[in-house]
């Protein structure tokens, strides 16, 4: 591994700091993230069964800016996942098929720029863009979701749109037990189950919590495409109509122990464990229009997800050395055996013409090894606090990939797929990054200033097919992350955050491979770099924020990213195969044509290849920023102590220069905003509610492709009733406005092409699916 002075000195100091006469020891809250002070009393279980009272943003202690809300925020509108939950806070925009919440963009940016951690650790995931898919956590096991807008020292800093910290339920956090028990009925008469528990209590000299969910996940959703030579003439060339049918079971289930050691050392333990078995089928009816003839196509085509998440975490904190060291490993991995296929059975005037099909098999094995070790003490007998560690991890990503192809020869012929290529990759990353942290409050300003040095070396080993040799490439690379925070509290009631930080982000998976892909993106090929330098950001956060009497609060935020060194798809100008297939065709027909030798032919046909070999390159810089505000308070000021308000607005911006010109960044929707209430009626021991999303339009412009997204507005409503103190009964409808998702596709043979404006294709997609009903009981024991 490649070794550095700066992380070579900070790991030794965390050693030696292990060994430095005591102290002044912090107080044991300084204890892991998650752990409640032990004079405190754990909140009971049956809050979430009868909640006694409208819950709202949480306002945190945090230096650095970061919002954070308990599940009992979300869980009147009785949300199935973490991406249901996060789709109702700041800046959070999914680009997503309707009522799918898998890939978040914070701030609208890719998947990508977001960190998803679990329990404030990272954790492997779907996306090969390193992103983790929310979709797959229930939201039964979340006690809180916080959003962190800047980056610290003690974090990972490949999070340049911010973080996502989903806190799983912890043992000391929670007493008490209850079930749950659910039916969701769908547009289609359809009706699927959902169950699960929690339960946690003292046991084995500490505490222990358990919970288990199983439900049933289903959307039937219906598409229909329309297709033009361009979107001015809007000459119908073929149309489109399909049915996709995505049904499945998700099981999950967590554990977490927790027990004191000593005078002030504290040892936990926790794991999850996430399953998701699904099928998605879809069959579409295809036309088109050539010439005089009419050619029909039936498109069948399935998928079959077979995934699974889980993460087994052990840590220990104590009082020593002067300070309060902790130490902890994490070992997490995902698993994908999938597969998709597709065929199209293609009659040409009501004549079989042809049947084709092709297959992929995907095998993915990601597992991550994390060892942490940190120390924390004041300076002298100042109020000032530092904190130093450094965080090791070791990924493994083995990934194949499988093709297989058919042709019929004739109707009725069985399909029977024959091997077309496979790619095999096993990407090996090493990291190890030691940061240095200070920070202290007086009076009304608090602050914190931190370094952090990530170093990564990674190697790839790959084969494009079974046949052919291992390959091996090699890049490492390291950076150095500083950041800056202040909070000033103006009155008791406002205050000021101002953040500076450095953040990254890492190329994906897939586009470090150099293996070469046939027609990856239309008829041009791709292959992958494997140099490809992460991308860095700059970033300013300033925000005010301001409570509302005991309960409620509102802020408003201004963020701002310089993005170096961006990662986009590029056109290497080397032509592909079918570029040189094509000539040789035209050299062929010159040959035949004027009755010449090859030589001849060759020297006549000039090589005009129209398909290239594609690739990820580094290709410059942009700029992102934009405006958050927030507002969740009671409406006591007007004498409505029992009604809340729920509302938040993003607008969203960006700048980027591509090989046509400006453009934000892609998929970067222009706005986001909810808006809703909640009424409680504690004479009637019940309440009801509502909720209303909508997200701009995304844009997206990539080489031979260009797409605009819009979505229709999503209207939630429930009613609850409680009984007595230990359960409850809650009704809750979901896509109320039968909302759409569009899409316009602008498509180009080629770059030049694209710059001409001379369309191969322009397509018009609309995507529905209608509205949703959950009956939910809770019963507290």
């Amino acid at each position: 591994m490649k070794r550095h002075a700066l992380t070579i000195g900070l790991s030794h100091a965390i050693a030696c700091a292990t060994l430095l006469p005591t102290g002044a020891a912090f107080a044991y809250s300084a204890s892991p993230d998650g752990a409640a002070d032990p004079a405190g009393e754990p909140r009971q279980l049956d809050t979430v069964v009868v909640q006694g009272e409208i819950t709202y943003r949480n306002r945190t202690a945090d230096i650095a800016p970061a919002l954070s809300y308990d599940l009992e925020y979300f869980q009147r509108f009785e949300p199935s996942t973490v991406g249901d939950m996060i789709k109702r806070l700041p800046s959070a925009v999914f680009v997503s098929d309707v009522l799918e919440y898998d890939a978040v963009q914070l701030r609208g940016l890719a998947p990508g720029y977001t960190r998803v951690l679990i329990n404030g650790k990272d954790v492997p995931g779907a996306g090969d863009d390193r992103s983790f898919w929310v979709d797959r956590i229930p939201a039964e096991m979340v006690e809180r979701i916080e959003i962190i807008r800047s980056g610290s020292a003690n974090r990972s800093g490949d999070a340049i749109a911010g973080a996502i910290n989903i806190i799983l339920r912890d043992a000391y956090e929670f007493d008490g037990a209850y079930l749950r028990v659910g039916a969701m009925r769908y547009d289609d008469g359809e009706a699927q189950p959902t169950f699960g528990g929690v339960a946690s209590g003292a046991a084995l000299g500490g505490r222990i919590l358990a919970g288990f969910n199983v439900q049933d996940r289903y959307n039937p959703k219906v598409k229909r495409s329309d297709r033009f030579d361009n979107p001015d003439d809007r000459n119908l060339v073929s149309w489109e109509d399909q049915t996709d049918t995505r049904d499945g079971q998700d099981y999950s289930g967590n554990v977490s122990y927790t027990a004191d050691v000593g005078q002030t050392g504290r040892v936990s333990i926790d794991g999850f464990y996430v399953k998701t078995d699904r099928e998605q089928v879809e069959v579409s009816h295809e036309e088109e229009y050539d010439g005089d003839e009419v050619v029909t196509s039936d498109v069948p085509g399935r998928v079959d997800v077979d995934q699974s998440n889980w993460g087994l975490g052990l840590g220990h904190a104590q009082n020593m050395a002067g300070g309060t060291t902790e130490f902890g490993i994490k070992y997490a991995g995902f698993k994908d055996r999938s597969n998709e296929s597709e065929e199209k059975i293609e009659f040409v005037d009501g004549e079989w013409d042809a049947h084709e099909a092709e297959a992929l098999d995907i095998d993915v094995d990601d597992r991550e090894t994390s060892l942490r070790a940190a120390h924390k003490r004041s300076v002298g007998d100042s109020a000032v606090r530092m904190e130093f560690g450094v965080d090791y991890r070791d990924k493994k990503r083995d990934t194949t990939h499988v093709y297989s192809a058919f042709e019929a020869e004739d109707e009725g012929d069985p399909v029977v797929y024959e091997a077309d290529g496979v790619v095999h990759s096993l990407i090996d990353e090493t990291r190890l990054d030691p940061y240095l942290m200070f920070s202290s409050a007086a009076g009304a300003l608090s602050w914190e200033a931190g370094l952090r040095w990530e170093t990564t070396d990674s190697e790839i080993r790959y084969r494009a097919d079974l046949d052919e040799p291992t390959e091996t490439v090699s890049q490492d690379y390291d950076v150095l992350l500083p950041s800056a925070h202040l909070k000033w509290n103006l009155t008791e009631a406002s205050r000021i955050n101002f953040s500076l930080a450095r953040s990254l982000r890492r190329p994906a998976f897939n586009d470090l491979i150099p293996a070469l892909l046939s027609e990856e993106f239309g008829d041009n090929d791709f292959i992958g770099n494997p140099l490809l330098e992460p991308e860095t950001a700059n970033g300013l956060d300033l925000g005010f924020e301001h409570q509302l009497g005991e309960r409620g609060v509102a802020g408003i935020n201004f963020f701002y990213r310089d993005v170096k060194d961006v990662i986009e798809l590029v056109n290497t100008g080397v032509p592909n195969e079918a570029a040189y297939d094509d000539w040789a065709d035209d050299v062929e027909d010159y040959m035949d044509d004027n009755g010449v030798d090859q030589d001849t032919a060759e020297a006549a046909v000039p090589f005009e290849p129209n398909s290239f070999i594609y690739t990820m390159d580094n290709v410059g810089d942009g700029e992102v920023w934009g405006v958050e505000l927030d507002l969740a308070t009671p409406l006591t000021a007007i004498g409505l102590p029992n009604t809340g308000v729920f509302a938040n607005y993003s607008w969203l911006d960006s700048e980027i220069e591509d090989f046509i010109g400006k453009r934000r960044f892609n998929n970067q929707a222009r706005y986001v905003y909810n808006v809703g209430f909640i009424q409680d009626l504690p004479d009637l021991a019940a309440s009801f509610g509502a909720s209303y999303r909508k997200q701009g339009d995304a844009f997206s412009r990539v080489l031979g492709e260009e797409v605009l997204t819009t979505y229709d507005a999503d209207l939630e409503v429930f009613i609850e009733k409680r009984f007595g103190d230990s359960f409850s009964v809650r009704l809750s409808g979901t896509n109320l406005l039968d909302a759409k998702k569009r899409e316009y596709f602008s498509k180009f043979d080629n770059e030049a092409d694209q710059v001409d404006r001379d369309f191969d294709e322009y397509e018009e997609e609309a995507e529905w699916a209608g509205p949703r009903y959950q009956l939910v009981m809770r019963w507290s024991f």
